[in-house]
């Protein structure tokens, strides 16, 4: 019997723009996605779906949600038309004493999570539920459901957390050329030795208190999928930092794998 878990990963997902580039972040998607090889099933967990207690896709067709205003229509008419999972949906839930609920109705795959899996499966082949975040709970609390998630992985199921590290659209710099601020630098590169040095509980909290952290993370939606992955890992997991960038001298696109 094989010991092999299923990778799983964190991802930076910046503009939606990407959706529609060819540039240096989505080759590196798809170089990702043909290491990756293709899973059973997906599970996502975007930042862009924040929620009053936790809960999971549970539709056959979830919708495209185009959770986002003033971009070209072009992007408003990108599509990936990836099936859902129901019975994943419910699994998730059982495994996690109904923290995490099934829901029907309301939500699809919003741009965090359809934004990189067009350039991971482009083919849209493999079925996908995603997870909300639940805004009540602490970072801690957000990291124990991915401790409880990780069991996915032994059945070939991918977990994906997007979001960025560092997310400050207040001071976000459009220019191309643009160097990232010193405090963006500091927060992207302790956070990356944190994980390195598996310092996941109290290291990760005090870091993002940190000056430096008020700064990069001044909400946490966009932080909090990076723990549902730390949380997922393994002690004898390697890491790699597959893409390293800060854009617009504010955001993150740093990834993180664990296999």
């Amino acid at each position: 019997m094989s010991d092999y878990k299923t990778p799983t990963l964190f991802l930076g997902h910046g503009s939606p723009l990407n959706a529609l580039e060819n540039n240096d972040f989505t080759k590196k998607l798809i170089q990702l996605g043909v290491q990756l090889g293709k899973p059973k099933a997906i599970v996502m967990i975007s930042a862009h779906w924040e929620t009053e207690g936790s809960f999971v896709t549970a539709m056959e067709h979830p919708e495209l949600i185009y959770d986002f205003y003033g971009f070209p229509k072009e992007l408003y008419q990108v599509q990936y038309k990836a099936k859902g999972n129901p019975n994943l949906a419910q699994e998730i839930s059982e495994i996690t004493g109904n923290i995490i609920k099934s829901e029907q109705r309301n939500w699809g795959l919003d741009h965090g999570s359809w934004t990189l899996l067009k350039f991971l499966y482009p083919l849209a082949d493999i079925p996908v539920v995603q997870i909300s975040i639940d805004r009540k709970k602490s970072l801690m609390q957000h990291f124990e459901l991915g401790k409880l998630l990780k069991v996915l992985r032994e059945k070939d199921v991918l977990l994906i957390g997007s979001g960025n590290i560092v997310h400050n659209l207040k001071v976000l710099d459009w220019k191309q050329d643009s160097e990232p601020f010193d405090w963006a630098i500091e927060f992207d590169e302790n956070i990356k030795n944190a994980i390195k040095a598996q310092e996941y509980d109290k290291k990760i909290t005090e870091l993002v208190t940190s000056r430096a952290g008020q700064l990069s993370v001044p909400t946490l939606e966009h932080f909090i999928p990076l723990l549902y992955v730390l949380g997922a890992s393994e002690i004898n997991d390697k890491v790699h930092f597959d893409i390293e960038t800060i854009e617009h001298r504010s955001i993150s696109m740093r990834s993180v794998r664990f296999e």
